[in-house]
C-alpha cells in the first residue's frame, strides 16, 4: 500500500528509495541562496560518536530534527517576493528497507537573504558556562578559546554577560561590550571545579538577562555543559519549567552539550522550548565553529511566530508528524508553531567537511491513502505565515500540492531535492529501527535493516554522488561492524516493514 509522507519547514527532507534513474519534471532546483531552518537539535553527533567509539547507540540518542539538520537540500529559487519562500515538492518510489511504495512531499523553505546581508538589532547575550570538575583540561580550555573567538563576531553595541556554575552559580561580569578588558579577564578566570548545579546556573543567567532586558535588543542566552545536574534542583521537570517561563517572556535559549555524558534530552528540550539551537560537540576542537555559527546564524532570526497548517484532501489521512514536537493535530489538520526561523549555517553538502555538518532543518508529516477519492490531483493546502522580526508585519503564503498522473504506479520526482529527501528519511528510519532492535537484543533484526540500507544507499550513490549521504553510509557500515562484533555469526532475516499499515 502506498504511504504519503510530507516533509517540511526548512530546506531538507525525505522518505523512500528506489531507481536512481527515475524520471523527473523540469526543475530550477539548486538556486536557493540560503536555506531556512528551525531551532532544536542541529546534529546527530552523539549517535555518531557512540558508533565511532565501537558502541551500539540506543534509539534515544537519535533525534529526527538533528539528523535532518545534517543534510543540505538545494531548493528551487526563492522567487515568492518575500524574505522566506515555501516550496512543496512531490515524489514517489519504493523505500530502501523493504521496497514497499512510499510517496512524499518535500516542504522546504529558503531565502534570498544571506547571513552577511541580514541586518539585526544589538544583542545582549548571556552565556552560562558549566565549570564543574569534569570540565577540567581540554573542555574548559576549548570553551575559553571559543568565547574569546566569539567576541570578534560581536558588533558594536552588543553586550555580553558571563555566568559560571559548579556547585553554585557565580555572576562573573554583566552587560559588557566585547572590547571591555574585564570581559576578556573574566573568560580567562573560568576555572573547573566542584559539582554541577545546572538549575542555579540557568536561574542566575535568566535573572541577569531579565535585569538587562531592553526592547531595542535581542535578549538571548547560551548554556554550555558536559554533564548531568548533580546538586541543587536536579529535577528534569523543574529545570524545563524554569526555562519555559522565561521563554514565554521572550528570552531565547540555545544549548551546547560537550562530550558524551551530558543530559541530551534536557539540553534538547531546553533549546526547543527556548526557540534556540541545540549542539552536540563530541570534539572540543569544534567548539569554535559552534560559537561562530550561533552568533552568525542563530542569533539572527529571519522570521518569528512561524505557523504552518496542513489540511490534506479526502484521499489522504494524516498519520503522524516528525521533525518537531511543536505541533498539534485536530480533525485531521496539522498545526505547527515555531518561535523563530533562522538562516541555515550550510549552503552545500560539502561545506561542512572537516567540521560539524549541522545547519539545516526539517519536519515531516505522514499520511496514508484513505481509499476515498482520486489520488491524482490536489493533495492538500499548505498555509504558511510568519511575522517579520522586530515589526508587526505578518507575511502569509499558501501552496497547493498536486499529485501528477505520471506519479501513479511508478517512480517520479518533481526534482532532485525530493529524491535526496527520500534517501534521508530512509536512513533516519533505518537507523532508528536498527537501534531499537539492538536495544532489545535483536541483533539479527538490526542487521537485516542495516544490510538493506547499505546496499540500496550504495547503489543510489553510484548514480547520485552526495557528500552528506556518503557520510551517512559510513555510519551505516560502522553500525553493521559494531553489531556484528557483538552478535557474531547470525542468520539474516528479512527486513521488517518500516511504515506498517495500522
Amino acid at each position: 500500500m502506498t504511504r504519503f509522507i510530507l516533509f517540511g519547514l526548512a530546506l531538507l527532507v525525505g522518505c523512500g528509495g528506489g531507481d536512481s534513474a527515475s524520471p523527473r519534471a523540469d526543475s530550477s532546483s539548486g538556486g536557493g541562496l540560503s536555506g531556512v531552518g528551525q531551532g532544536g537539535a542541529q546534529d546527530f553527533g552523539l549517535f555518531r560518536q557512540i558508533l565511532d567509539d565501537g558502541g551500539i547507540p540506543g534509539p534515544e540518542t537519535l533525534d529526527d530534527v538533528g539528523f535532518f539538520n545534517e543534510h543540505v537540500v538545494e531548493l528551487p529559487l526563492p522567487d515568492c517576493g518575500e524574505d522566506v519562500c515555501l516550496h512543496g515538492l512531490y515524489g514517489t518510489m519504493g523505500n530502501m528497507i523493504s521496497g514497499s511504495d512510499c510517496t512524499v512531499l518535500l516542504l522546504g523553505m529558503n531565502s534570498t537573504v544571506t547571513a552577511d546581508t541580514l541586518e539585526r538589532p544589538p544583542l545582549h547575550l548571556t552565556v552560562v558556562v558549566d565549570t564543574s570538575g569534569s570540565m577540567r583540561g581540554d573542555p574548559i580550555a576549548a570553551v575559553k578559546r571559543g568565547l574569546t573567538g566569539m567576541l570578534e563576531q560581536l558588533e558594536e553595541g552588543d553586550r555580553l554577560t558571563l555566568v559560571s556554575f559548579g556547585g553554585e552559580a557565580e555572576l562573573m561580569v554583566e552587560g559588557l561590550t566585547a572590547d571591555d578588558p574585564l570581559l576578556a579577564q573574566a573568560i580567562d578566570d573560568l576555572t573547573a571545579t566542584g559539582s554541577t548545579n545546572l538549575y542555579d546556573g540557568l536561574r542566575r543567567g535568566y535573572e541577569s538577562a531579565e535585569a538587562w532586558a531592553d526592547p531595542a535588543y535581542q535578549n538571548r542566552l547560551m548554556l554550555l555543559s558536559d554533564g548531568m545536574a548533580s546538586t541543587g534542583i536536579t529535577s528534569f521537570e523543574r529545570i524545563v519549567e524554569l526555562s519555559a517561563g522565561y521563554s514565554e517572556a521572550g528570552f531565547s535559549l540555545s544549548t551546547i552539550g560537550l562530550g558524551s555524558d551530558f543530559d541530551v534530552e534536557l539540553m534538547r528540550d531546553l533549546s526547543e522550548q527556548g526557540g534556540g539551537a541545540f549542539y552536540f560537540v563530541e570534539d572540543v576542537q569544534a567548539v569554535d565553529e559552534v560559537f561562530q555559527e550561533e552568533v552568525n546564524v542563530f542569533l539572527v532570526p529571519i522570521a518569528e511566530r512561524a505557523e504552518i497548517s496542513v489540511a490534506p484532501n479526502s484521499p489522504w489521512n494524516l498519520r503522524g508528524v516528525y521533525g518537531t514536537r511543536l505541533f498539534g493535530i485536530e480533525e485531521g489538520v496539522a498545526s505547527i508553531d515555531i518561535a523563530t526561523l533562522q538562516l541555515a549555517g550550510r549552503t552545500t553538502p560539502s561545506d561542512g567537511e572537516g567540521g560539524r555538518r549541522g545547519g539545516g532543518g526539517a519536519m515531516l508529516l505522514e499520511l496514508l491513502p484513505s481509499g476515498e477519492g482520486d489520488m491524482v490531483g490536489p493533495v492538500g493546502e499548505l498555509d504558511f505565515s510568519y511575522r517579520v522580526p522586530f515589526t508587526d508585519t505578518v507575511v502569509e503564503q499558501s501552496v497547493e500540492v498536486v499529485a501528477p498522473a505520471e506519479a501513479l504506479g511508478g517512480t517520479w520526482f518533481t526534482d532532485s531535492s525530493v529524491e535526496k529527501g527520500f534517501v534521508m528519511l530512509n536512513l533516519y528510519v533505518g537507523f532508528r529501527m536498527a537501534a531499537d532492535s539492538a536495544s532489545r537484543g535483536d541483533d539479527p533484526g538490526a542487521l537485516a535493516v542495516l544490510y538493506a540500507l547499505d546496499g540500496n544507499v550504495r547503489d543510489w550513490l553510484q548514480q547520485t554522488p552526495d557528500a552528506d549521504i556518503a557520510d551517512d553510509l559510513v555510519y551505516v557500515e560502522r553500525f553493521i561492524e559494531n553489531v556484528e562484533a557483538r552478535a557474531g555469526q547470525v542468520n539474516r532475516p528479512e527486513a521488517q516493514e518500516p511504515w506498517p499499515v495500522d
